[in-house]
């Protein structure tokens, strides 16, 4: 408690006395019938205690941080930052994606397939025509990532190095070719870092590249995690995505119970199969939950998130490792519709540096959000992304965000915010709770029609004026100017390419089934489709041989599709 009883009746007292006179006052002088914004005082944290609440960082709850500091800034090269080895590309074919990413001296690889790959085809299936390379790379067998990576020859090796995929349905057959190409290579894959997404479940939520049913495609997240917990112990087993979720519509409450009712059906997946909780839950990670243009909504749902998290891993599975309750890979996502507008994309950078702002508020780094022009096309330009790291600069080396950890920690508001954020997700929670848990919320359509009504609702009170995007529905007038930068730097990827990129990778593809041993093929295909079967059985090491034979992504999830069927979605409304 902040004050005790005699200091709050003074408060309120205090607070009365204002209501009634200089607020009063002022609203009948302007004809307001409310105020137009809100003041909080010790009364909305009557019952509050700091260590309950917020704690010191690094120690539980983790409100503040999940470290007892912020890490230190690693140097980089000139131009490194440029070409991070985590920014998420893919384009054409694997040879343009590899000679780009040369040409980048990129030493780690955030991967972007297209959609045909990540809904589980190959690039000569009728269905994926006019697809192949379009938002991403195209992968059929071993063969293409053998060739995407070597990216890395003669820069690093691929145990000094880290991949992220974001792959879903047919997330396990990728990770195999990520073995088996290390194996190749005589890098032993339990020296692999890495990130597959292997999140299905908020595919099913927002995003639809899902494949199966809920069920079997549960199980081969259980398989990812009971075989990379025993055989990979560096590469996380999972990245649990609240981004996608909240860039389909869901307010951040909503993204944040889906999210985290997701995890808990993934953490009871590896329980159920036997599995000590401290020893697989450090390799869960998580993809953030987007962000607003809200900022204090912002700040506190991001400390929101982290107490909650801790309590669910402490209170509900009963981690031992005080490890084990810190929420990984958080981060302060501030892109997607809420900040991205292709009308005067510019003004995207001020979006993006006040919710980087934010995110240093609530105890993260501050970040300049994507590039202005990300929504012009996802091979952005060099200007947007110099921008954006320039801002995150700024705000650290310049404006010193940073320096203090929650820096807003016991703050009427921000406080009383977090309490609500966390009251609304608590809430949301336990009705899925009360449903079965996150499968059965998602077999019954519940939650996709939940984040369905949230989209609607943002987008009419956008289309009505009641929620203001500047440039966009309000400050339109023949008035106001459209801004632009003017020096353009040429990019090493040529989109000429984009524009063959189906007919080189079915010539590859076509070559790649002709020369490999046919037989084979065959005999791994019937072996992975009996082990389907079983679900007691785990099928990576089945795709690894798979894989290893040249058999194709399609053929493996070809035999999938007969055994466990494909999912049909529930209506959205």
């Amino acid at each position: 408690m902040l004050y005790n009883e005699e200091e709050l009746e003074r408060i309120e007292k205090a607070r009365n006395e204002w209501e009634q006179g200089l607020l009063k006052r002022q609203l009948e002088r302007f004809g307001m019938e409310k105020p137009s914004s809100e003041t909080y005082t010790p009364l909305d944290l009557k019952d509050w205690d700091f260590l309950e609440k917020v704690g010191l960082p690094g120690q539980y709850p983790f409100t503040s941080l999940e470290y007892p500091t912020q890490l230190p800034d690693v140097p980089q090269a000139a131009g490194a930052m440029r070409f991070a080895a985590g920014a998420y590309a893919g384009y054409g074919t694997v040879e343009d994606t590899r000679d780009l990413w040369r040409a980048q001296g990129r030493r780690g690889a955030n991967v972007a397939f297209d959609l045909p790959t990540q809904c589980g085809y190959d690039s000569d299936d009728p269905v994926a025509r006019g697809e192949v390379g379009k938002v991403g790379i195209a992968v059929d067998t071993l063969r293409d990532f053998e060739v995407l990576y070597e990216f890395l020859d003669g820069v690093t090796t691929l145990d000094r190095s880290a991949s992220n995929f974001t792959i879903n349905a047919p997330c396990n057959i990728i990770l195999a070719m990520y073995i088996a190409m290390a194996e190749k290579k005589g890098v032993d894959p339990a020296n692999l870092r890495g990130t597959p997404q292997n999140d299905i479940l908020k595919e099913f939520i927002a995003r639809g590249t899902y494949i199966f049913p809920p069920e079997p495609s549960m199980r081969m997240v259980r398989d990812t995690i009971t075989y990379g917990t025993k055989k990979l112990p560096l590469l996380n087993t999972i990245s649990i995505c609240g981004y996608h979720i909240r860039e389909a519509g869901a307010t951040a409450a909503q993204a944040m119970a889906f999210t985290f009712s997701d995890a808990i059906a993934y953490v009871q997946l590896g329980l159920d199969a036997g599995l000590d909780v401290d020893e697989f839950i450090r390799r869960f990670t998580f993809l953030g939950f987007s962000g607003s243009m809200d900022f204090f909504l912002e700040i506190a749902r991001s400390r929101a998130a982290r107490r909650i998290w801790a309590r669910i891993m402490k209170e509900r599975f009963k981690a031992k490792d005080p490890r084990s309750w810190v929420i990984s890979g958080l981060g302060a996502a501030t892109e997607g519709r809420y900040l991205c507008t292709t009308q005067r994309p510019l003004n995207n950078l001020t979006r993006g540096i006040i919710m980087g702002v934010a995110s240093a508020l609530s105890g993260g780094r501050g970040s300049g959000g994507v590039p202005y022009d990300e929504p012009l096309g996802l091979g952005h330009s060099y200007e947007g992304t110099q921008l954006s790291q320039d801002a995150a600069r700024i705000m650290r080396y310049e404006a010193g965000l940073g320096e203090v950890i929650d820096p807003l920690a016991g703050s009427y508001y921000v406080e009383s915010l977090t309490d609500q954020v966390e009251a609304e997700t608590w809430e949301i929670m336990n009705k899925i709770e009360s449903m079965g848990g996150a499968v059965e919320a998602i077999k019954s359509g519940w939650m996709q029609r939940e984040v369905a009504k949230s989209a609607y609702h943002f987008q009419k009170e956008v289309e009505s004026g009641e929620r203001v995007v500047v440039g966009l529905n309000k400050f339109t007038g023949d008035d106001e100017l459209e801004v632009s930068t003017s020096r353009l730097v040429p990019h090493p990827y040529d989109p000429k390419k984009r524009e063959d990129a189906e007919e080189r990778q079915l010539a590859v593809l076509a070559k790649v089934k002709k020369e490999r041993d046919n037989q084979r093929v065959q005999s791994t295909l019937k072996a992975l489709h009996k082990a389907a079967q079983d679900d007691s059985e785990n099928l990576m090491p089945y795709f690894l041989d798979c894989v290893k034979a040249y058999a194709t992504l399609g053929e493996m999830c070809n035999v999938l599709r007969d055994v466990f069927g494909e999912w049909e979605p529930v209506g959205a409304m």
